[in-house]
């Protein structure tokens, strides 16, 4: 892994193929992953059934366990290994905005400042992208237990929270990738074509969209 892209952090809507997608990439570039842990989330599968009953508690765990995950990588920078995300911190409160109510909010506001880390800027963001429809396809499919009572609604709302937050975003240089057409998991074409597209530097936004070519 070249210099420019010593930190990619792979993100995108629940479903979309981040943490396959970062697993593959480590993979061939011979870097750390840094991998969520939703699995550990004691909250979540009660979150999906009943969000409204346990969203402030989901948040601040995934709060609490992505803050400790990113101090490890700022405590470790000075060796500056490649590393693999399959989620950057400002992903927490982009969740919070959609699940939490005002007063909960706010609270969780204050959290956010207190425990945050000031966490190291990705060298370049991949924003996977896909419809809905797609998205509930692939969590079917995928048969996680804990995912079996996401609401459409709710997926909905975290697409057009994504789809917001990454229309102003400009921490990091971003390449929006349209995930619906392309296989970038088991798809060696696809993936071989991205890795180039990675590996040409572009302005602070590029896109990669097979389907236009």
């Amino acid at each position: 892994m070249n210099g420019d892209n010593a930190y990619i952090a792979v993100e995108g809507p629940i479903g979309v193929g981040k943490t396959s997608l970062a697993r593959r990439l480590a993979a061939s570039l011979d870097a750390e992953t840094v991998l969520e842990q939703a699995e550990a989330n004691p909250f979540l599968p009660r979150f999906y059934a009943q969000p409204r009953e346990v969203a402030l508690p989901t948040q601040l765990t995934f709060l609490f366990q992505r803050a400790r995950q990113l101090e490890a990588l700022m405590q470790n920078d000075l060796f500056r290994p490649a590393r693999v995300a399959d989620f950057i911190l400002e992903k927490d409160w982009l969740f919070a905005g959609v699940t939490l109510a005002d007063d909960e909010l706010a609270l969780y506001h204050e959290v956010y400042r207190r425990v945050a880390p000031k966490a190291p800027r990705p060298d370049l963001v991949i924003y996977l992208q896909a419809s809905v429809g797609v998205l509930m396809q692939r969590i079917g499919t995928r048969g996680r237990e804990f995912e079996r009572g996401i609401r459409r609604e709710y997926l909905e709302q975290v697409v057009a929270a994504y789809t917001r937050f990454f229309h102003h975003y400009t921490t990091s240089r971003v390449l929006i990738v349209n995930a619906e057409t392309v296989d970038l998991v088991n798809g060696e074409a696809d993936y071989r074509r991205l890795l180039t597209e990675i590996g040409n530097r572009h302005g602070q936004r590029s896109y990669f969209n097979l389907e236009a070519d």
